[in-house]
């Protein structure tokens, strides 16, 4: 199941999200599969993550964990900037 969360900064810079890479992508629609946990916090765009289980929209300053294993399609509405970490 995705997480989505929105973080106080303080946390945010505990975690050292702002130290993450960037990643951009345009308006565009993908299937995706996580071979690893992923960690990200959105600056920009708008996506609609489509699952098994449900879809997920998410904005800017919404801090997402992605499970391992987990099989989407990327619905991005609006251009992506997000900080991400793979753990």
């Amino acid at each position: 199941m995705i997480e989505i969360n929105q973080l106080p900064e303080q946390e945010l810079l505990t975690k050292g999200v702002r130290t993450w890479p960037v990643w951009k992508k345009e308006v565009s629609r993908f299937s995706w599969t996580y071979e690893e946990e992923e960690w990200c916090y959105f600056l920009e765009g708008e996506v609609l993550i489509e699952t098994d289980t449900g879809n997920y929209e998410i904005r800017p300053g919404d801090f997402v964990v992605f499970p391992k294993g987990l099989k989407c399609v990327w619905d991005i509405r609006k251009p992506v900037r997000k900080h991400y970490n793979f753990l």
